[in-house]
């Protein structure tokens, strides 16, 4: 019996020991952690429990005969985040440089299999050097079965993934497919083809870190949605975002203990400026809103005229959407636009009331937007507020023109509650534009023109460029002081928390991708 146990201590050992101990050392030497030290580190202490250990492939090409490591690069299994079940994959770059084939896919495949049978999330950790060349279509055939599964599982269970190393090629396509993606400033990277191809091709000098790091997707592509200084941040921004998602779409998210209290925020009397074209931070208002110290920040480097995030009010998780005057006025664009709208369709599936604030002049003009397609991209905003079940508040702190009325969780799209502050203005347009049209005759007829335009500006801002004209209407629920915010938000939810509201039976709609 002794030798039994002496041969499985001795092969679970050899699992442990990843690539070996000199790549181990080359891996640390690069600021990064193994994959079972991530693994390790974003579970709750002695709650992993492995699955797939002792796999290994089964090529012989190319001399993979002889480069036989249990667990085939990839560590699998299942533990607890906050006692919450996660099922997770970590990808062994001492390995075969992490490199995925037949036998590593079947083991990520096997944990999202579970993951969706048990519902609860899939949490991968990216480091690998592409498909195993040597495997040759079998590699290819892996990748495809981890993208079915993929699109199988979205919106049936949160999907997130971390870039702790390179990702490129078809690799890329898995994390993509999933709800989030976090990478690690320096030493994490996701291209389709590398420096060396765009060379070849394009004639263009660019280095890796220029051409998927981390600050390019989080800031220009918008592939990445959070970035980490390093790993360890990384991790515990892992398990913050997780802190705020149900386990499946069938649950709500978990809540926290909350104690009502003062719910008044008289700083919110003061916030918005005299001047309407001056701007203000509306992350000063969303913290007025929801609970003290409670708000993730989602996509913070990437179209930054739009804020969205996780929040809770009362301890339950909330998603805020928010123009942001600060940034190009708060103006709705492409980029704004698709950056709100797979936010919104994510807190939909997964049972995650949406807040709304609104501060829009309206879509942003130009050739730019208009030959790149902002009439489909800003449909995909409409689309989403539009299909959305789940409860839906809206506050309109000032401007509120055009389409962007409409497409900013408006009551026409189903929104349940709808504020409005006093210093709203809800109109088709400005007021200088819209007398600039109404009055066009007058102007040009009047022999001080500037002072008549002045009049008849003034004339149709007190007619419509407040919230009062879309209360009587019934578009705006209430007009409230700004420091009745939290609280009106607080009893809406409240009111809202057992809402049903079914779409109408079909395959699935047909959103302007």
């Amino acid at each position: 019996m002794k030798e039994w146990f002496d041969a499985l201590d001795k092969k679970q050992q050899q699992a442990l020991e990843g690539g070996g101990a000199d790549r181990v050392a080359a891996q640390h030497k690069k600021g990064k952690l193994t994959a079972r030290e991530r693994v390790n580190l974003l579970l709750d202490e002695g709650s992993f429990q492995e699955i797939g250990q002792l796999v290994t492939h089964r090529s012989t090409n190319f001399g993979l005969a002889e480069q036989v490591f249990l667990g085939d690069g990839v560590v699998t299994g299942f533990g607890t985040v906050e006692g919450r079940l996660v099922y997770v994959f970590s990808q062994d770059f001492t390995v075969l440089g992490g490199s995925l084939a037949e036998a590593h896919a079947q083991k990520i495949g096997r944990i999202m299999d579970l993951a969706m049978q048990n519902g609860a999330p899939v949490i991968g950790m990216n480091d690998s050097g592409g498909a195993r060349i040597q495997e040759g279509v079998v590699s290819l055939g892996g990748y495809a079965d981890i993208f079915y599964r993929n699109v199988r599982s979205s919106g049936v269970v949160p999907q997130i993934s971390a870039i702790m190393g390179p990702c490129a090629g078809g690799a890329v396509y898995s994390p993509a497919l999933t709800d989030f993606v976090l990478m690690v400033e320096n030493t994490s990277y996701m291209f389709v083809t590398g420096p060396n191809v765009v060379k070849t091709v394009t004639h263009e000098e660019v280095t890796a870190e220029e051409l998927g790091g981390a600050s390019t997707h989080a800031s220009k592509s918008g592939v990445a949605h959070f970035t980490a200084a390093n790993e360890l941040i990384a991790i515990q921004q892992l398990r913050q975002l997780v802190g705020y998602m149900p386990s499946n779409c069938e649950e709500e998210p978990p809540a926290l203990p909350y104690t009502i209290g003062d719910e008044s925020r008289p700083e919110l009397d003061s916030i918005i400026p005299d001047n309407p074209n001056q701007p203000y931070d509306i992350r000063q208002v969303m913290n007025a809103v929801i609970d003290h110290d409670s708000s993730m920040e989602v996509h913070a480097d990437y179209a930054r005229n739009m804020v969205i995030g996780f929040a809770r009010v009362e301890g339950r998780t909330v998603g805020c959407v928010a123009n942001q005057p600060a940034v190009l006025a708060g103006v709705l664009d492409i980029d704004a636009s698709i950056k709100a709208a797979r936010f919104v369709r994510f807190c939909d599936a997964f049972n995650i009331p949406l807040i709304v604030f609104v501060d829009v002049p309206g879509f942003l003009p130009g050739t730019d937007q208009e030959w790149r397609g902002i009439i489909n991209h800003g449909a995909k905003l409409l689309y989403a507020f539009s299909e959305a079940t789940v409860p839906r508040i809206t506050i309109i702190t000032r401007k509120a023109y055009g389409g962007a009325y409409d497409v900013m969780n408006s009551k026409h799209i189903g929104c349940d509650m709808n504020y409005a502050w006093p210093s709203a203005e809800i109109a088709v347009m400005g007021a200088k534009g819209a007398a600039e049209i109404i009055f066009k005759g007058e102007i040009a007829k009047a022999k001080d023109k500037d002072a008549k335009w002045k009049e008849k500006e003034a004339e149709y801002k007190e007619q419509f460029a407040n919230p009062y004209e879309a209360a009587a209407r019934g578009y705006v629920d209430e007009v409230i002081r700004p420091s009745e915010t939290r609280l009106k938000v607080i009893h809406a939810l409240r009111m809202l928390r057992n809402k049903v509201d079914k779409l109408p039976k079909k395959k699935h709609g047909n959103i302007p991708l």
